[in-house]
């Protein structure tokens, strides 16, 4: 099953907003039949030295200064009155990893305390201090039992939440920027034939790397590292999703490298940077997903889907 999918909720917000540490970021949907459209967008450049996205360090300098800021974000589209939003956290803010059991716990107890060993060592960080979510995943070819995990500090999360209570909102999904990027991939008709989905999100301190393989995340990676080392780190990455995911004896499922999309989101690394790195390491020539590949309909060719996929993403969850 979709990961994506399993945390819709009913009644999801239709509306969401993408935060990183140099902009913010607005979205509304509407369902027109089978394509989703945007209702309402828009862009603000905060102000330096506002938010300084990091996981273990504070992230907000003045929580009523960023209210003021997405105050202003949302009167100037006209959602004023919306009160019930969905949150695309900055990336720094949060850790993503796929978390793997070894062996097969003999309880339900056992597991919860595997995973919480797996979660303190993974993000290293006790685990009553951090909010953490875990979707199941297929198991690994060897049978074993995987998560998606995503965790935030409760401290850094109070933060982002102080300043949304100010203005009133209730937030009742808070996740990292590239799961709403992600679930463009995971919806792509690429998607569906098998093949594999490359995401790139990119930040002021790093990018996240995910591969999902039949709309599944398959390897994620949050890498830190200063802009001009991004290309290099990306080319390490597909190096090891190229050495990683060879296929395996008797695994339909681990086919191999067989990239067929992609999305570079977000501020850093350039489509075409990307596109040169994957053709030198991998050979191939994904094709760059949008928001007509999707049927996401935008108001204006000057809306840019790379720069509101994250919380277009969540937004669309309202939609199934």
């Amino acid at each position: 099953m979709n990961p994506f999918s399993r945390i819709t909720k009913p009644l999801l917000p239709s509306a969401a907003v993408g935060l990183t540490g140099e902009s913010a970021a607005v979205v509304s949907l509407d369902r027109r039949r089978d394509v989703l459209a945007v209702r309402s967008a828009g862009i603000v450049t905060l102000p330096e030295g506002l938010v300084r996205p990091g996981f273990d360090e504070s992230n907000v300098a003045e929580p009523a200064e960023l209210a003021d800021a997405l105050r202003a974000l949302v009167t100037s589209a006209g959602l004023a009155r919306r009160s019930r939003w969905s949150i695309a956290l900055p990336e720094a803010a949060t850790r993503t990893a796929i978390l793997t059991l070894e062996g097969a716990p003999a309880s339900r107890g056992e597991a919860g305390e595997m995973l919480r060993w797996k979660t303190e060592r993974t993000f290293g960080a006790n685990p009553d201090e951090l909010r953490v979510a875990r979707y199941g995943l297929r198991p690994d070819a060897q049978g074993r039992a995987r998560y998606l995990a995503t965790a935030v500090r409760l401290s850094v999360l109070a933060e982002y939440e102080s300043a949304f209570a100010a203005l009133g909102w209730h937030t009742g999904l808070i996740l990292p920027r590239h799961f709403g990027e992600g679930w463009w991939l995971a919806r792509g008709a690429r998607a569906a034939a098998g093949a594999d989905s490359l995401l790139v999100s990119s930040h002021g301190e790093g990018f996240t790397a995910a591969v999902l393989r039949s709309g599944q995340p398959v390897l994620v990676r949050s890498i830190a590292c200063d802009p001009e080392d991004r290309a290099d780190e990306l080319y390490r990455f597909l190096l090891f999703y190229r050495d990683r995911l060879q296929p395996a004896a008797g695994h339909d499922d681990d086919a191999g490298v067989n990239l067929s999309q992609m999305l570079v989101a977000g501020d850093g690394l350039t489509e075409q940077t990307a596109a040169t790195i994957i053709e030198e390491t991998l050979d191939a020539r994904p094709h760059a997903l949008r928001a007509a590949d999707v049927r996401l309909s935008l108001p204006s060719p000057d809306l840019d889907f790379a720069q509101i996929a994250a919380p277009a993403g969540l937004a669309a969850l309202a939609f199934g």
